[in-house]
């Protein structure tokens, strides 16, 4: 479908509601124009240039293809804090929370914390901007993704020591009380993958490309080396996959193992701690 919004319109004149919802028509309109809510109402009578009405035009037919609103805007909440991502990162999900919230709980004061395949950086900023006091590391083996990730923590001023690493390889003996990762864990030829914002996000950073555990099974036969004693490591994962985490935490060893649920009700992340 082409769209091809008039220069020359007025905002309070503008028919986009039918192509689009209310919510992210003012949202394409409030990024184009750099305008709030309130001043998109105030100044309905203000006219586009033709570069804005370009520019909204391409945006409309790229959402109506799929794109990600996320990913159109350059920008997500996550934990109350504001994100910018691009199609390098996945973008920041509600259900990600959850291993934020349990990672403040178990980080002791002043503790040590690392966020493995820290893609934008949302759990590692979150965290770092909750506890200021704590010493924050976050890892990915994209570049692209960690000058995103660089980006987030100067706009949300939080300290964040960033490495590039393929999972522990630039770690040498670096110890944590808390290891945190959200990793690729969709199995290959998973219909998913070719569903939704899925299909636009970047796809090594949604599957392993093998059953969907060998990532997680990476982190957890690695830990052990990296964990100060009694630290926690803490998983993310798939809706079906909290048995086999567990499962994976008990065989190395790990006490106290684990999984809580996400506001639906899906057991969302798996952990365990480390023994002394």
């Amino acid at each position: 479908m082409t769209t091809a919004i008039a220069a020359g319109s007025t905002l309070g004149a503008l028919q986009i509601k039918p192509l689009l919802g209310p919510l992210e028509n003012r949202m394409l309109l409030s990024h184009v124009l750099g305008l709030s809510r309130v001043q998109l109402i105030t100044q309905s009578e203000r006219v586009l240039s033709s570069d804005e009405a370009a520019q909204l035009s391409k945006l409309i037919e790229r959402r109506w293809n799929g794109e990600p609103m996320a990913y159109l805007v350059g920008q997500r909440e996550f934990y109350g804090l504001p994100f910018y991502v691009d199609p390098s990162v996945l973008i920041p999900r509600p259900d990600t929370e959850l291993i934020v919230e349990l990672a403040i709980e178990k980080l002791p004061p002043a503790g040590r914390a690392l966020d493995m395949g820290t893609g934008s950086g949302a759990i590692a900023i979150a965290l770092a901007h909750t506890r200021p006091e704590a010493k924050v590391t976050a890892l990915d083996v994209s570049t692209a993704a960690l000058a995103v990730a660089r980006r987030n923590a100067d706009a949300n001023q939080v300290k964040l020591d960033l490495i590039t690493s393929n999972w522990y390889d630039a770690l040498g003996d670096q110890r944590f009380d808390i290891i945190v990762a959200n990793p690729p864990y969709i199995a290959s030829g998973d219909i998913h993958l070719s569903q939704g914002d899925l299909r636009f996000e970047p796809i090594g950073a949604l599957t392993d490309h093998l059953d969907g555990l060998s990532a997680l099974r990476c982190i957890v036969q690695g830990a052990a080396r990296h964990l100060a004693p009694r630290g926690w490591l803490l998983m993310e994962h798939g809706y079906d996959q909290a048995e086999a985490v567990r499962a994976l935490l008990n065989d190395a060893g790990y006490g106290e193992v684990q999984s809580w649920q996400d506001l639906a009700g899906i057991a969302r992340v798996s952990g365990g701690q480390a023994g002394t």
